[in-house]
C-alpha cells in the first residue's frame, strides 16, 4: 500500500513537472511572438479577408531655401589699382566684402551678373571701355559665397572670343557656375541646373549685345543674345530637365534710368508665359523697381513669378550717386512638399553703397551695410565714414527704398 502512494505521488510529480515545461515553452513562444496568443485575435488579423493594412507614408516635408541676388559685379582701374599687393605682387579685393559678406555667406545660393573679363595677366588688366580684371576676384567672389555667375552681357567679348573662353576657364577653377557664355554649342544647349537642398534651379542668362564687338563668325554659340526664339528654346531645353524652378538673368534697360521700359516689360511677360519663375536683371547701373506677380498659364494654372528689373552695381568704380547705391535681395522660396509647387514667400533687402576713401589712404573701397553704418555713426561707435558720407548713404537709403519699393511678404 506504501509503495503504491509513492508511485502515485511519483506520478503527480513527474506529471508537474512535464506541465511546468510546457508552459515556459508556451509562455517563451508567445513572448517571442508578441503574445499574440492572448491578444485580441482582430488586432492581428484586421481585415475579415486577410488583407494586410499597410501604413500611409508620411507627407513629405515642405523644403525652404534662401536665394541671394548681387547686381552687376564691375572692376575699374581704379579698383583693380586699390587692391594690388606690392609685396606679392598680387592682388585682393577681400577687404571690399568685409561689412557685408555674412549675408551671402548665410545664402543657401548665391547668384550675380560678372560685367569684366578675365583674360589672363598677360593680356593686361584693362579698363573702360574694355574690362580685363585681375583673376584673383574670380577666386575672392568665391570666398565671399557666390555660387552662379551670369557671364552674358555687353562686356563678354570685351577680349574677343579668347578672352571669354578664359573668363569661364578662371571662374571653372574658382569653383564658381556660370551661364550665358559658352566654349562650345554643346555647352550652350548643357541647361545649367543647380540642386539646393533639394530644389532644383535652372539657371539661363541673355544680353541685348556686346557693344558693337562681333560675334565670331561660326561661333554663334558662344554667347546668348536677346532673340525670342532662342529664348524659349534654352527654355524648353530647361524644361527637359523638369527643374523645380527656371531662373533667367537679363542684360536690358537704358543705362542709368531707375525705371524699366516696355521692352523690358514685354520681354518679363514674354519670359513668364514661357514658364519662367524668377528674372534678375542688369546693366542699367542703377536700381530699378522690382514685383511680384500672380502668374497664370495657357492652361489656366497660376504660380508666382518675381522679376527686379535691374539691381545696380553690387561693386565698380562710377562716381554718380546712383551708381554705388545697391541691395542684396533675398528671396525666401518654398516647395511645397506634397505638390512640389514652387512659392516665393518672401522678398527682402540689404541696402548697400560703394564707398571709396579719400585719396591717400589703402584699401580705400569698401561696400557699406548701409542702416548698420548709419547707426553706428548716430551711436558713436565708428564714424570713420566722415560725416559727409554719413549723409550721402543716408539720402541713398531713401532713394532704394523708393525705387526698389516695399519688401514683399
Amino acid at each position: 500500500m506504501e509503495k503504491t502512494h509513492r508511485k502515485n505521488t511519483n506520478r503527480v510529480k513527474i506529471l508537474l513537472l512535464i506541465l511546468l515545461i510546457l508552459l515556459i515553452v508556451v509562455a517563451v513562444v508567445c513572448y517571442k511572438n508578441g503574445w499574440r496568443l492572448f491578444s485580441n485575435p482582430e488586432a492581428s488579423n484586421p481585415t475579415s479577408s486577410g488583407d494586410v493594412v499597410e501604413e500611409e507614408p508620411p507627407i513629405p516635408e515642405d523644403i525652404k531655401i534662401q536665394m541671394s541676388v548681387i547686381g552687376d559685379v564691375m572692376c575699374h582701374d581704379s579698383q583693380y589699382n586699390d587692391a594690388y599687393v606690392s609685396s606679392t605682387g598680387d592682388y585682393d579685393f577681400s577687404y571690399v566684402f568685409s561689412d557685408i559678406q555674412k549675408y551671402l555667406q548665410v545664402a543657401d545660393i548665391a547668384v550675380g551678373n560678372l560685367e569684366t573679363t578675365f583674360a589672363g595677366k598677360e593680356v593686361g588688366y584693362s579698363n573702360y571701355p574694355t574690362f580685363n580684371s585681375p583673376e584673383r576676384l574670380a577666386y575672392d567672389l568665391k570666398t565671399l559665397g557666390l555660387d552662379v555667375l551670369s557671364t552674358a552681357n555687353n562686356h563678354s567679348l570685351d577680349k574677343r572670343y579668347n578672352g571669354l573662353v578664359s573668363t569661364l576657364n578662371f571662374l571653372d577653377d574658382a569653383g564658381i557656375a556660370h551661364t550665358g557664355t559658352y566654349a562650345s554649342p554643346e555647352d550652350q544647349n548643357k541647361i545649367l541646373i543647380q540642386n539646393v537642398k533639394g530644389i532644383s534651379i535652372a539657371f539661363l542668362s541673355f544680353t541685348y549685345g556686346t557693344n558693337s564687338i562681333p560675334v565670331p563668325s561660326g561661333k554663334d554659340y558662344c554667347i546668348n543674345l536677346i532673340d525670342k526664339e532662342l529664348i524659349a528654346k534654352q527654355i524648353e531645353l530647361a524644361k527637359e530637365q523638369n527643374p523645380d524652378m527656371i531662373c533667367v538673368f537679363m542684360h536690358w534697360g537704358i543705362e542709368y534710368q531707375t525705371k524699366e521700359n516696355k521692352t523690358q516689360d514685354d520681354l518679363a511677360d514674354f519670359l513668364f508665359q514661357n514658364g519662367v519663375d524668377v528674372i534678375l536683371g542688369g546693366h542699367p547701373h542703377v536700381l530699378q523697381p522690382m514685383e511680384k506677380r500672380q502668374i497664370t498659364l495657357e492652361d489656366g494654372t497660376t504660380k508666382d513669378g518675381f522679376v527686379v528689373y535691374s539691381l545696380g552695381n553690387f561693386i565698380s568704380g562710377q562716381r554718380d550717386v546712383d551708381t554705388k547705391s545697391s541691395a542684396i535681395l533675398n528671396l525666401a522660396i518654398t516647395k511645397n512638399g506634397e505638390t512640389g509647387k514652387i512659392t516665393i514667400d518672401d522678398v527682402t533687402y540689404i541696402p548697400i553703397y560703394m564707398h571709396r576713401a579719400p585719396a591717400g589712404r589703402l584699401q580705400r573701397y569698401k561696400l557699406l551695410d548701409i542702416e548698420a553704418s548709419i547707426q553706428k555713426y548716430d551711436d558713436g561707435t565708428d564714424t570713420s565714414i566722415g560725416y559727409s558720407t554719413y549723409t550721402t548713404i543716408k539720402q541713398a537709403l531713401g532713394d532704394i527704398k523708393k525705387i526698389l519699393g516695399e519688401e514683399i511678404h
